[in-house]
């Protein structure tokens, strides 16, 4: 399934058309917290490349992706939030589809982190 890019609301946040509260930019992702956060620390890392899902990735986006996962470390760290053992850590998500509860088609990944709001996963 192929959304239209034109009204992808990650492209305008990425292009500057929409406000955000932005962490991080580059010429190739932006990371910015979520209007609607699930937990005290919840970023969305997103490329500037519009992908509309992770099962949309080739291997050509092998290394955007692997770039992208790399950042999200960076970022926790930076947030203050990197597991440094213990109890420490952070939790990263990529919704795919809506059976993956992807509500906006444009890849993005979360950084969550704080007292754990989500159910234990198995």
């Amino acid at each position: 399934m192929s959304h239209d890019t034109s009204s992808c609301l990650f492209c305008k946040i990425a292009a500057g058309d929409i406000p955000s509260t932005k962490v991080y930019e580059d010429d190739e992702f932006v990371a910015f917290r979520d209007i609607r956060p699930a937990a005290e620390t919840h970023v969305l890392v997103i490329p500037r490349k519009h992908i509309d899902t992770l099962s949309n990735c080739t291997e050509d986006d092998s290394a955007l992706l692997g770039r992208m996962l790399v950042l999200v470390a960076r970022l926790a760290d930076k947030l203050g939030v990197a597991y440094t053992g213990g109890e420490t850590g952070f939790r990263t998500v990529i919704n795919t589809g809506p059976g993956g509860g992807q509500e906006v088609y444009h890849l993005h990944a979360h950084i969550l982190a704080g007292p754990r709001p989500w159910q234990r996963m198995g």
